[in-house]
């Protein structure tokens, strides 16, 4: 393999190993928050318990995912110095004003929120899971708008060979970049959701603190109803934004090749991408993908074929990647009717239980399909319509990024391997009883 596509593995590599942590730090962080917050309201010490079992939890994905983040960017860098150089200006400003505002905070008071136990005032230390999680959720918020402004580049001017930063209120306040923003957060607090509903059981199942798992089970059944009925909404909204900022891309979703007024929406499609059509186009609701992608039943989709092969995105990845996600979407929220309706005995349901177990790993697969989607689609560019991917790349030989590549899978494995029993070992454990005298 040449040197440009050893890179982009590298980098997907190092993004999907990352973002297997992010959602869960992002809903989880609000989630703990919410629980230590009930303690000091009403003094209850299941509340405090339910804190520091699910605390444990947030801490140890928490570790990792800021690891596995200053990685990812230090290929910047090492890989992609050209992209860096072209257009750092306005994407380097993004992520150092992450680093200072957010990242160096949450690394700080997730110390303090950790040891300050019994050193802190309740309000206190409840304020500072709160900060950690205003700060972990503001952090994705400039990695977002950076990575908005590559699908759609906004408030900039080309000089001296360089893309150069004209108006920031432009860049970090872009529709492009709200969308998929709510969208990322939603589907964090789902992973967040289904995580505490599939341990809490694992735990009800074996009859074991019942009583604790089932008001987890029903915070988290709350939760997950929210916020799988907002993201199908919400992603609802983004995609109307994809098919006006990137219409390659929305056409490579739903593999349309002929532009068409009033485009059905066929239900059954498999994709033919070297003969430029669909082998497979059963049951096409009349009109519904214009009405649904363009807000009018009598709108013109255009396909894949207005342009050249060479500027299409690969339709089969992409579009097998937003259909399995969009059936887990609507997947999620038939789970999340049922979670709630059964929020009060959920023990009486060990079927549903099991189920739910299985379902634990499904919102991750979503989320990962889902950047499948964003960074695929959005080929053969790395900054949609300025720069191509191969353009972008570090003058390096093939044989060097090999090297750091097989490094990276080595070191990640072994890193994943270690976060991942660790988390499954103490999720299986009882949660520790808290005496009211150490409050």
């Amino acid at each position: 393999m040449d040197a440009v596509t050893l890179s982009r593995l590298q980098f997907a590599v190092a993004t999907y190993f990352h973002f297997l942590f992010v959602p869960l730090t992002l809903g989880l962080s609000v989630l703990v928050a919410i629980m230590e917050t009930q303690f000091v309201r009403t003094g209850d010490e299941e509340y405090k318990r339910m804190t520091k079992f699910w605390g444990k939890l947030f801490v140890m994905n928490f570790v990792l995912g800021v690891v596995t983040g200053i990685t990812l960017e230090f290929q910047f860098g090492t890989n992609w110095s050209r992209y860096s150089k072209y257009v750092g200006d306005i994407f380097g400003s993004l992520l150092a004003i992450e680093a200072t505002t957010s990242f160096f905070l949450e690394s700080t008071l997730i110390g303090i929120w950790l040891f300050g136990w019994n050193r802190l005032s309740p309000k206190m230390h409840a304020a500072c899971i709160w900060l950690v999680a205003a700060a972990s959720n503001l952090s994705a918020y400039w990695i977002l708008a950076a990575n908005s402004w590559m699908q759609h580049p906004v408030g900039y001017a080309i000089r001296n060979g360089r893309a150069e930063l004209t108006d920031f209120w432009a860049v970090v306040s872009q529709t492009y970049a709200v969308f998929m923003f709510l969208h990322v957060l939603a589907a964090a607090f789902l992973v967040a959701g289904f995580f505490v509903m599939g341990i809490s059981a694992y735990h009800m199942l074996r009859g074991t603190n019942i009583p604790f798992f089932r008001r987890s089970f029903k915070m988290a059944a709350t939760l997950a109803l929210l916020f799988s009925i907002a993201e199908v909404g919400i992603g609802d909204f983004h995609g109307r934004e994809m098919m006006k900022a990137q219409p390659a891309k929305a056409a490579a979703a739903e593999s349309v090749w002929e532009s068409v007024k009033g485009a059905p929406m066929y239900l059954i499609v498999i994709p033919d991408e070297a003969n430029e059509r669909n082998r497979v186009q059963l049951l096409g609701i009349p009109k519904l993908l214009s009405l649904v992608a363009l807000g009018d039943a009598e709108g013109l989709y255009r396909g894949l074929k207005e342009w050249p092969r060479e500027q299409r995105p690969p339709v089969a990845v992409t579009f097998w990647s937003f259909r399995i996600m969009v059936v887990l979407g609507f997947f999620f929220v038939l789970m999340s009717v049922l979670a709630w309706l059964k929020r009060n005995r959920p023990e009486a349901s060990p079927g549903f239980l099991r189920l739910l177990m299985w379902c634990l790993p499904l919102p991750y697969l979503a989320a990962e399909l889902g950047w499948t989607v964003t960074e695929m689609g959005r080929q053969p560019w790395i900054v949609y319509g300025m720069m191509k991917t191969g353009d972008a790349a570090s003058p390096l030989a093939g044989i060097q990024v090999g090297l750091s590549l097989a490094a990276f899978v080595v070191v990640y494995s072994l890193l994943g391997i270690a976060c991942f029993y660790l988390i499954a070992k103490y999720a299986r454990k009882a949660p520790a009883p808290v005496s009211p005298a150490a409050g």
